[in-house]
């Protein structure tokens, strides 16, 4: 008997529908074909022992499964529960007029219980596309997956449910996820708070902007400045996940499978802050397997690389095409996937291997070369892709024990959000666009108009700078972020000449 069940391959952060066909004939062998990997074929295994262990037979006949399409590799473990049903409805142990009308995915113990997969997410919305009536998951998966509209999905714990469930022994409700209600929760209570940080103003003033407009900066200063500290608080006052946005996120979250079991939604953007020790493959992702990598794990948020020129120069370099793309293509011989990879970068560094360059009390005691040395660790090109360069200065000791209390977060938050929906509204005709550092070099001429006077200030200061067409471009999203925050329509001279003083490191030292 010919049984066709269905189950997902997951490609990057979208999914593929798979036909699971099971035939049952005479003879006493298993096989399955269809590409399928090492975890793939070892399911039979696992199958069999899970549907003894829960009280059906395994059928002593020649049982072959192919999983369609053939010339697709399958990976992974998901294919075991949609197989153990095909089996159960081929040998006719559980009524199979229902099981071609759901997806099912999930990986079985020994036992017969149902443990969790990657990639709940984009399966469930390829299942919602595709027309399926339900999708059937492990129950750590549901509320992932859950939160896809128009899609029943059910939950379960063990390979006797699925039987009843097909069977109609037991009555089974689908999983309900609020999404609304998930979205209201205050996510704006953070542990650190830009209170914290004594003085600062100007470098409080860049982090503004970088949140405002999704802009990538750079902090440099000598060791106990504060920069790491001022990083670690940028997540405070950037602007709620929209729903789109969330779901880029969850998805990303999914496939890695790091999305926390009572989880449903991201909410939060996330913050990611890897070790300089950090090899090319874990930031950029890929591997045997493909898997995202942290900078596809910051989509939607931050990444922050502290001592920036203690990272191989070879992981910094794999950076400039997705911090330009905005996206991850990793290509194998026999498939490329594709990962989003929307983030803000935003790294420290000290000025010097001793960290006391220009420092106002404290002597240097590095040559020229040494420092032109641990500079050159960072190249041009990359530095030309951060927007915002900020030279962090100690804090007076005036300062740090003054009892003025500091601008509080949630203050600062406000006033990015209110820029943010400038830009919402501004780029209503751009799907997936949301934020002024996504902009496209045509969409910076048509959006970042500027006057004669302001022409002339920019082609002065790319002549002094030496600066490139891409920092050109730059200043120009820079000063729309700074126009943005003063509520102004046109961006003015004192905008542009903001955002001039943030190129300020675009010197001889990162000419290479």
């Amino acid at each position: 008997m010919l049984i066709k069940t269905y189950g997902s391959a997951v490609f990057g952060v979208n999914a593929l529908t798979i036909t699971i066909e099971v035939s049952i004939s005479s003879g006493n062998k298993y096989h399955i074909v269809g590409l399928p990997d090492g975890a793939v074929k070892e399911s039979l295994k696992r199958v069999e022992s899970a549907i003894q262990s829960s009280g059906f037979k395994m059928p002593r006949q020649k049982i072959v499964v192919n999983l369609s399409p053939a010339d697709i590799r399958k990976e992974g473990t998901s294919y075991d529960l949609p197989i153990a049903i095909g089996i159960l409805a081929a040998s006719g142990q559980l009524i199979s007029e229902s099981v071609a009308e759901v997806l099912i995915a999930g990986e079985l113990s020994l036992d017969g219980g149902i443990q969790p997969v990657k990639g709940a997410l984009p399966i469930a919305i390829q299942a919602a596309e595709a027309g399926f009536k339900g999708f059937i998951l492990p129950a750590d998966n549901a509320r992932e997956a859950a939160v896809v509209d128009n899609l029943p999905v059910y939950g379960m714990h063990h390979l006797k449910d699925l039987v009843a469930f097909f069977n109609g022994t037991t009555v089974f409700n689908p999983i309900l996820v609020d999404t609304k209600s998930e979205f209201s929760k205050d996510t704006g209570l953070y542990d650190h708070d830009f209170s914290d940080v004594k003085g600062q103003e100007s470098i409080k003033r860049a982090l503004e902007i970088a949140a405002a407009g999704g802009h990538n900066v750079i902090l440099i200063g000598p060791p106990g400045a504060g920069k790491t500290m001022l990083a670690k608080r940028l997540p405070t006052i950037l602007p709620p996940l929209s729903m789109q946005e969330a779901l880029e996120t969850t998805k990303v979250y999914s496939v890695s499978g790091k999305l926390n079991v009572a989880t449903s939604l991201m909410t939060e953007r996330p913050f990611r802050n890897p070790h300089h020790s950090i090899s090319d493959v874990a930031l950029v992702g890929g591997g045997t397997n493909p898997q995202p990598g942290e900078i596809s794990m910051a989509h939607n948020g931050v990444l922050f690389l502290d001592e920036l020129p203690e990272f191989k120069r070879s992981v910094l370099e794999v950076m400039r095409q997705p911090l330009e793309d905005r996206k991850v293509i990793i290509s194998r011989a026999r498939l490329s996937v594709e990962y989003p990879a929307s983030f803000m970068l935003v790294a420290a560094m000290n000025p010097c291997p001793c960290g006391f360059y220009n420092h106002p009390d404290k002597e240097c005691g590095c040559s020229p070369w040494i420092i032109q040395k641990y500079l050159s660790k960072i190249s041009g090109p990359l530095m030309d892709r951060i927007d915002l360069h900020v030279e962090v200065t100690p804090v007076h000791f005036d300062e740090l024990a003054s009892l003025r209390p500091s601008e509080k977060s949630a203050v600062i938050r406000e006033r990015v959000i209110s820029a943010r929906l400038k830009q919402e509204i501004r780029f209503a005709e751009h799907t997936g666009l949301y934020y002024n550092a996504q902009m496209s070099p045509s969409q910076v001429r048509k959006l970042c108009k500027i006057n004669a006077e302001g022409l002339e200030l920019v082609k002065r200061a790319m002549v002094k700078l030496g600066l490139s067409a891409r920092a050109y471009d730059r200043i120009l999203k820079v000063s729309r972020t700074i126009a943005d925050l003063a509520g102004t329509k046109n961006i003015e001279l004192e905008h542009l000449a903001e955002a001039i003083h943030f190129r300020s490191l675009d010197r001889d030292n990162w000419a290479g």
